[in-house]
């Protein structure tokens, strides 16, 4: 791993194009509305006999103040009256949903994210989490993976204090740069001894992860502003870092058109910012884990990735890709088996559904042979830049070269690139083709031709 990412320009200009980034296969751009709660009570009656673990995504779509880059799904809202009857239907979601489980199915992992999940008040975070270990079985022993997202802005020792109290011992930090000029320009004002406030209250309350999340290509950026972001980053030594690129669609997230398109770095820019953040936090003893995120080498994700365990799925990279997955509040994605379903992400829809004790399911997808030999394979190359044929050949019953022998022509046009090493055993994503990893998964994907790029952003 000493050598696992190497930066090539000439490789970088010809694969960076737009494509999916892989939480899921099929992507939730297939999902149609033929899905409905029928499906799901169908996967959950299935996850209830295999007693499979569970992971549970819960949305808190609130802000309290608007970040013009985000593209997230969000109320954008100063009433704080507006969460509590948010809560009431997502309480009865929860209770609906867990009448289809069984009680001896613990939960290993839990991310509450948006939004900003500390615009609920104390009171209503004890009300929620209560209402979950009430009808789920949350571990009491501080074992699960429990997570949640942080705007420093909106958080103080005390609201540390509670969330740890409450169970949580991960969080994610929203940070994207902190050079004044770009903070004005995205509407985000957040300083560094706020950030350093909440992360010295997490290492002083144990929690057991802290992850920091950068924006590049965002505008008034340099890459000299940004790399002592960066630097001011490394000094605080968080334990995962996810580095993103920042996508301008704002003909797709209405916040985005108050960006002065002008003032984005050039395309050359932002290369060489990503170029000189890898070379620092390289420096600094963190490892690529692939698809924007870092890791220090005692982390579970860089562990897990070494010993070939790593997973992904709608919260990213994972190590419990073996749960089933229920998403839980406006907009969530459950993924049970082989059943992907989406609540609605209208808010308005979300509640009317509950309130006439409805599941909110609005669409979705059930994946067939081929989606799952697919999700499989790009599972394997996005996770551990390798895929071995007589693993899969196994799982599925099939002949690797002859099932996929339309795409030799493109696997072997990469391979001559430099980006893979392909083998009559096994695809091996090259040091200086694993920031281009989606590009060799995009060659496995049945569905990208079908689909508009402009719906995805770029590689890099």
């Amino acid at each position: 791993m000493l050598d696992a990412i190497r930066w090539d320009s000439d490789l970088i200009r010809r694969y960076d194009l737009a494509g999916p980034r892989y939480t899921s296969y099929p992507t939730a751009v297939q999902f149609h509305g033929q899905v409905g709660t029928f499906d799901l009570f169908h996967a959950l009656r299935d996850s209830r006999k295999a007693q499979r673990p569970l992971s549970l995504y819960v949305h808190v779509p609130f802000c309290a103040n608007i970040c013009y880059y985000c593209a997230c799904n969000k109320v954008i809202t100063k009433d704080r009256g507006r969460a509590q009857p948010y809560l009431q239907r997502l309480e009865q979601e929860i209770q609906l949903i867990a009448c289809h489980l069984d009680p001896a199915q613990t939960v290993e992992q839990l991310h509450f994210g948006g939004g900003t999940p500390t615009f609920l008040s104390h009171d209503e975070l004890r009300q929620l989490m209560a209402h979950l270990r009430k009808h789920l079985n949350l571990l009491n022993d501080d074992s699960g993976d429990y997570g949640i997202e942080i705007d420093p802005r909106e958080a103080d020792w005390s609201t540390m204090g509670l969330l740890r109290e409450l169970g949580f011992n991960r969080v994610s930090i929203g940070l994207q740069d902190l050079d004044p000029a770009v903070q004005r320009a995205v509407n985000r004002l957040q300083s560094l001894e706020e950030t350093r406030a909440v992360i010295d209250a997490a290492r002083t309350l144990q929690f057991r992860s802290i992850n920091i999340d950068l924006i590049y290509g965002l505008p008034k950026q340099t890459p000299d502003n940004f790399a002592r972001t960066v630097e001011e980053v490394i000094s605080l030594q968080p334990d995962r870092l996810s580095v993103f690129n920042y996508a301008h669609l704002p003909e797709r997230f209405m916040p985005q058109r108050r960006i002065n398109s002008s003032e984005l770095p050039s395309p050359a820019h932002k290369l060489e910012m990503l170029q000189r953040t890898i070379e620092q936090l390289t420096a600094a003893g963190y490892r690529y884990i692939g698809m924007d995120h870092f890791a220090l080498p005692d982390d579970e994700l860089a562990i897990a990735q070494e010993e070939h365990t790593l997973q992904r799925n709608f919260q990213g990279y994972t190590t419990h890709g073996h749960c089933d997955l229920i998403g839980l509040g406006v907009s969530a994605i459950s993924q049970i088996g082989d059943l992907y379903c989406q609540n609605s992400s209208d808010l308005t829809a979300y509640q009317n559904s509950l309130a006439s004790a409805q599941l909110a399911t609005s669409r979705g997808l059930v994946c067939n042979a081929d989606d799952r030999l697919r999700r499989a394979v790009i599972q394997q190359l996005i996770c551990n830049f390798k895929l071995e044929f007589a693993e899969i050949e196994q799982q599925f019953n099939i002949d690797f070269q002859g099932y996929f022998g339309a795409l030799w022509p493109q696997l072997q046009s990469m391979a001559e690139d430099g980006l893979i090493r392909l083998e009559r055993e096994r695809i091996e994503v090259l040091p200086a083709g694993r920031l281009l990893v989606r590009s060799v998964c995009m060659a496995f994907d049945a569905y990208l031709e079908q689909q508009n790029r402009q719906r995805f952003s770029r590689v890099i």
